[in-house]
This record gives C-alpha cells, structure tokens and sequence, in this order.
C-alpha cells in the first residue's frame, strides 16, 4: 500500500461522502460547497482520500479539505505558486510550498476568485 493512502474500506468519493453527512454542523455543508465549487471549477478532477482527509487532484494534488474545531481548511499543495490576486489566502503563509485558506463558521465563500484559484491550481499541475 501507498504511503499515506487509507485502508478505509469504499472509494474516494463514498468516504468523502461520509465524511460531509458525519459532519452535522456548518463545516459538514462548508466542505460539500468547497467539494462542489472544485468539481465545478476542474470538471476532471479526480477525488481520492488520503491522510484521512478528502484530496482532489487534477495531474497532481489541487488541494485537500481538512476539517476542524472552529475551521475548515482548503490546503492548495503547491499554493505558494499560484497566483491570488484576491487575496484568499490567510493560512500556512509561512510556508515556500503550501498555502491555506481557512473558512470559519459564517463565512461567504467567493465564488469566483475561488474557482480562478482552484483552476490556476489545476493549470500549474498540468504544467
């Protein structure tokens, strides 16, 4: 078995599944807008579980969606290099690879400069 890759039994997308309905407060329908958002954005993207955390990737990893306490975190693998002209990114700014966002409870999402991230993502993977 791969490095990192979950030995939960069902595909990527039932364990994401499950992983949104046992999530019964705003995080679990923040991570099912930010699922539908990156499916819309990336019609390709591949969904796939690792670190017990959902993944989508697109020729490499676009993002994850990790979930806690008070946040849910949309984490860009390579999100030092994609450009964000509207400032979306407020997490793992430290970082020379990653970047974060972190939405709270309450939050709007934008919609638009998310889904620009999402595919200039995408596009660097591809490149």
């Amino acid at each position: 078995m791969k490095k990192g890759v979950s030995t939960e039994v069902g595909s990527a997308s039932e364990l994401i599944d499950d992983k949104i309905a046992g999530l019964a407060d705003w995080r679990g329908e923040m991570l099912a807008q930010l699922r539908a958002l990156i499916k819309a954005a990336v019609p390709e993207v591949v969904e796939e579980w690792k670190w017990a955390t959902p993944v989508w990737s697109h020729h490499g990893i676009i993002c994850t969606g990790e979930t806690y306490k008070k946040a849910v975190k949309m984490t860009f693998a390579k999100g030092a290099s994609v450009p964000d002209p509207a400032g979306l990114f407020n997490s793992s700014l430290d970082g020379n690879v990653r970047r974060a966002i972190d939405f709270h409870e309450g939050d709007k999402l934008d919609k638009k400069a998310l889904t620009a991230l999402i595919r200039a993502a995408a596009a660097l993977n591809k490149a």
